[in-house]
């Protein structure tokens, strides 16, 4: 979302009323240099895509049933007769059940060594 290309296509989207377009949008709050309020704020997403006309839903991006409400909200969307598309904005973290990468924006965009790839792979299971 940091890109202007982004928002010309959400308005293009919503101009259009592109009922059958759905956005997900992966919101971990992390960019590489620290947290998006402190670098570079998109902050209010919500209302920023509810004013190029999206219809909008918060899910837990990890929780599959909150995945699932989000992918139902957009099926009705696609078929209701205002031509809105859809954000499903996803509240994430980094490397969620990783202890030593969730929630680090250090991570953001660093590959893990080997062993750590290991010791992260083990804490998954």
């Amino acid at each position: 979302l940091e890109e202007g290309s982004v928002w010309e296509a959400a308005m293009a989207a919503g101009f259009y009323k592109l009922n059958n377009f759905c956005w997900i949008i992966d919101n971990n709050d992390c960019q590489i240099d620290g947290r998006v309020k402190n670098v570079m704020s998109v902050y209010p997403i919500e209302e920023k895509f509810k004013a190029f006309n999206f219809e909008v839903i918060t899910i837990d991006g990890h929780n599959f049933e909150d995945i699932l409400r989000g992918f139902e909200f957009f099926q009705r969307q696609a078929s209701a007769p205002d031509g809105k598309p859809t954000a499903i904005v996803a509240k994430t973290k980094m490397g969620k059940g990783v202890s030593f990468i969730e929630d680090d924006y250090r991570w953001h965009g660093v590959p893990p060594t080997e062993e750590q790839a290991l010791a992260a792979l083990e804490e998954l299971k």
